[in-house]
């Protein structure tokens, strides 16, 4: 039987009860819409469409992207993707691949936040922030890691500029403003695997910023979000500022830049003294002079200041 002969047959009984039918069209449209059925031993909860609201998510900002002029960089002693081979290429080759092991648990042993790495000096000139950058680009060359390079130097930010790149908001941001998030502060380039954290807006609070739980919450996020990341940290020198004594509690490896023409020991023994807790410290040592024309040293000449403009 139809459900249209179906509906008649239920108004006439109706009819024949006494019932009133106001609008017998109405009614008759009414009793042919089909009803689902649910068995009575069925727990089966069938949920209601989703509201207009619960649909509606606000979407992560993405993430902004740069473009780094790979011939100026070049031009300024850098290290490129893709250039020549060179020996700036192949000593930061020798210098990433500890590295690389370590953060990866190819070590000797596991080294917690190995990924983590922080690149700092003693005092300022060394080259921390060169060695940062051509330690960051070396590591984007790699075949199986990516690589975030994070301008932590907050006190005097340089990455941006070597790079020529303007000022951008960054990390000091994201722990001061609970509304900004990383994705909306990290640069992408055009080095396929290389993104670039910047130091952000000043803050006067800025060693607060780096001690609080939200900074040890975001590195535990960079630490562990993906596997194949390894996240480069451009630190102040360790024996004028307090910042870079907080990050390296955080840190699962340090290298510390010296330079072979003016760094004396005391400083650089002073220096590793403030990061004891940190489970691995390198040495790197920079500006290296060799009469040997085919030999390997860091001679990079390095030749920004702390703080100062290119």
């Amino acid at each position: 039987m139809s459900l249209i002969e179906q509906a008649a047959k239920r108004l006439e009984q109706l009819r024949q009860a006494g019932v009133e039918l106001p609008d017998e069209p109405e009614v008759a449209a009414k009793l042919i819409q089909p009803a689902v059925e649910v068995p009575a031993s069925s727990h089966t909860m069938v949920p209601a469409a989703p509201s207009s609201e619960a649909k509606i998510k606000t979407p992560s900002p993405s993430s902004p992207e740069v473009k780094l002029d790979l011939e100026a960089i070049s031009a300024s002693g850098l290290l490129v993707p893709h250039a020549t081979r060179s020996q700036l290429a192949d000593e930061f080759r020798v210098i990433k691949r500890p590295l690389i092991a370590n953060a990866m648990g190819r070590g000797a042993s596991p080294i917690p936040n190995g990924n983590l790495v922080m690149v700092t000096s003693a005092l300022p000139g060394e080259g921390k922030s060169f060695s940062a950058i051509n330690l960051a680009i070396s590591i984007a060359m790699e075949l199986d890691n990516t690589v975030m390079l994070v301008d932590a130097d907050v006190a005097r930010p340089s990455v941006l500029n070597m790079l020529g790149l303007p000022p951008s908001k960054g990390l000091l941001d994201v722990l001061q403003d609970n509304s900004v998030d990383i994705s909306g502060v990290l640069l992408r380039t055009n080095v396929e695997k290389l993104s670039i954290l910047p130091s952000g807006t000043a803050h006067p609070r800025a060693t607060e910023l780096l001690a609080s739980d939200t900074m040890i919450r975001l590195l535990d996020d960079m630490a562990n979000r993906y596997s194949d990341r390894i996240i480069v940290f451009d630190s102040p020198p360790l024996l004028l500022t307090t910042e870079s004594r907080v990050l390296a509690t955080h840190m699962g490896q340090v290298v510390i830049v010296v330079n072979a023409e003016n760094t004396v020991q005391s400083a650089v023994k002073q220096a590793i003294s403030t990061i004891e807790a940190c489970p691995v410290k390198l040495m790197l040592l920079n500006q290296v002079r060799t009469a040997k024309t085919d030999g390997y040293g860091y001679g990079y000449g390095y030749g920004y200041g702390y703080g100062h403009e290119k």
